[in-house]
């Protein structure tokens, strides 16, 4: 339509410059300046809508994909920066309770090495203790041996001297007085316990 309506207009202009009898020399031709800017304002409308119009659409989606591109990287980097910090947390935290799990186990074996060690010094004090016990009760009873014997030989001897039977009586304080003669001297050659 636009072409159409500007043919149309030229072609009034061509008569009414025909008609206002051309004059010699240079004379500028309102008619065809007039037409050449109808014409370079049609030809940049359809420019403009065919071309340009679509054109910067598709550099403002560029611009918002790059944009947005970017957007994107500089979240990922900070995403990455926080996994990365997030993790050495994490490592640190494990290395931490790694420590303290060391710690504790180290605890956990000197006690128990430490009580193995009582227990054990407690097994040999008892054990001790039971054979001095042992010792003492083995002593009393060879010493009871001992007088035993030593009083047995001395009513046998104190027979044969006096050539009399003793009595229970008799024996009894015969070995009483013995004993007591002897039992003075026993612990002196016990010295060595």
């Amino acid at each position: 339509m636009i072409p159409a309506v500007a043919s149309g207009a030229g072609e009034q202009l061509l008569v009414f410059a025909a008609e206002s009898g051309g004059g010699a020399g240079l004379t500028v031709n309102v008619f065809w300046v007039i037409i050449a800017a109808i014409n370079f304002v049609v030809f940049f409308l359809i420019a403009y809508r065919l071309v340009l119009v679509p054109v910067g659409n598709r550099l403002s989606e560029r611009r918002e994909r790059i944009e947005q591109g970017l957007k994107d990287a500089d979240a990922a980097r900070r995403d990455r920066d926080a996994a990365a910090d997030q993790r050495q947390a994490i490592l640190n935290e494990a290395r931490r309770e790694a420590n303290e799990i060391v710690l504790r186990a180290q605890r956990l074996s000197d006690e128990t090495r430490e009580k193995g060690v009582a227990d054990t010094q407690a097994e040999i004090d008892r054990l001790r203790e039971r054979a001095v016990a042992d010792i003492d009760t083995e002593r009393v009873r060879a010493l009871a041996d001992v007088r035993e014997q030593v009083a047995e030989l001395a009513l046998f001897a104190a027979g044969k001297v006096v050539g009399e039977t003793m009595s229970s009586e008799r024996e009894k304080r015969l070995v009483d007085e013995l004993l007591a003669q002897v039992a003075p001297t026993a612990p002196a050659g016990d010295e060595r316990n």
